[in-house]
């Protein structure tokens, strides 16, 4: 199956049955697990449906005809105007939660869908996604041509090809009713322009992270809340835009998925920016572990590369010490250039692995070839030859 076949998800297989299609049942894209599928309920839980469209578009609609539809299934939903070919995403009581979570009333009226997608759906709806990357590279050269301070970062075809989504970019208020005509008059097709931010783009677009996982954005993550520096300021990381920025050139949000522990634990903490005043000289501060409540200082009339590692309590009596005019008497504290690394509890019970097998490199021993002894065969044969 083609890769623009599956809508911006991972699917393995397709099948056409009595013409009707049915796709893999999960998806990578805001994929929901259904833990209470196997729960009794006593509400009718086969009228709201959840079905995603391309990506991390997804909808609820209504089936008004009770329609016997699995997680899976093409169907075609009402839209507006014409029908929409999607993939059932969910069904039965999470939907409720679903709904809850979107902030949205059983009680609305959803749009309906019509029928599970025959053959000749799904052979127009594979017409229209066909067109979407051809209409987005000329759709960007329309935008460039017009001189409007925006970029078109995607396009969705509705399934009966008739209407498509244009995704955009901007920083500005940009007046596209111009661009909108062109496109009309381009393409023949009704268009819909729809901003959307920069991280909302890269959850479409999709990718891997510096973790090595699937991003944040394009899994699970649905409600992108504001990313500080003071973030990474909490948790003592460095101040790189480079490593603090995610494929949307914004902060990534995993920073702030720890930022409360941190900000707990500190709560005791005294300020950073005290200078001690000890019978060594006066010390400030370096960095912070925070669960490890250790503070590092640096004498100034030292090499800064020497520290002191102190506790916070022990911080918390110099400092009051030096409130009350006083200097403090640190005595021997052993300095050094880092933090000493605990000891690894890791025991080798079958006597196989070791956490140092690459550390210990067998030295390579230069062996000198012995110089072979002349043959004196071979050289009372080239004698005779000459």
């Amino acid at each position: 199956m083609n890769d623009e076949f599956s809508r911006g998800c991972n699917l393995n297989k397709i099948t056409i049955d009595n013409g009707t299609a049915t796709t893999y049942k999960y998806c990578g894209k805001l994929n929901v697990f259904d833990w209470l599928n196997d729960i009794p309920q006593a509400i009718n839980k086969d009228e709201i449906y959840e079905i995603r469209f391309k990506n991390t578009r997804k909808g609820f609609f209504y089936n008004a005809n009770k329609i016997s539809i699995e997680v899976g299934d093409f169907v075609a939903v009402e839209a507006s105007p014409g029908h929409d070919i999607g993939i059932v995403a969910l069904k039965g009581p999470l939907v409720l939660k679903q709904l809850k979570r979107n902030r949205l009333s059983a009680d609305t009226e959803f749009k309906t869908i019509y029928r599970k997608a025959k053959q000749y759906d799904i052979d127009k709806w594979k017409e229209a996604i066909a067109l979407e990357e051809e209409t987005m590279i000329e759709s960007r050269k329309i935008t460039a041509d017009l001189k409007l301070n925006m970029k078109i970062g995607d396009v969705e075809y509705q399934g009966d090809k008739t209407k498509a989504i244009f995704y955009y970019i901007a920083d500005e208020r940009v007046d596209f009713r111009k661009l909108i005509k062109v496109l009309a008059d381009r393409f023949s097709i009704r268009i819909e322009m729809r901003q959307i931010g920069a991280r909302q783009e890269a959850g479409r677009i999709g990718g891997i992270g510096p973790c090595g996982r699937e991003l944040c954005c394009a899994s699970w993550v649905t409600n992108f809340v504001s990313v500080t520096t003071n973030a990474a300021r909490y948790q003592e990381l460095s101040l790189n835009p480079q490593k603090l920025a995610g494929q949307c050139s914004k902060l990534k949000c995993c920073l702030n998925y720890e930022v409360d522990a941190y900000m707990d634990e500190r709560k005791d903490f005294p300020q950073q920016d005290f200078i001690l005043n000890t019978e060594k000289g006066k010390a400030s501060h370096i960095k912070t572990d925070v669960f490890r409540r250790t503070m590092w200082y640096a004498i100034n009339n030292e090499n800064l590369n020497t520290i002191f590692p102190l506790s916070v309590e022990k911080v918390k009596e110099i400092i009051s010490v030096n409130k009350k005019g006083k200097q403090y008497i640190l005595g021997d504290i052993q300095a050094s250039n880092e933090p000493k690394p605990e000891k690894l509890d890791f025991t080798d019970v079958v006597g196989q692995e070791s956490l140092d097998r690459f550390d210990n490199k067998k030295p390579q021993h230069n062996k000198k070839r012995k110089k072979r002894k002349p043959n004196p065969r071979f050289n009372q044969n080239r004698d005779e030859n000459s």
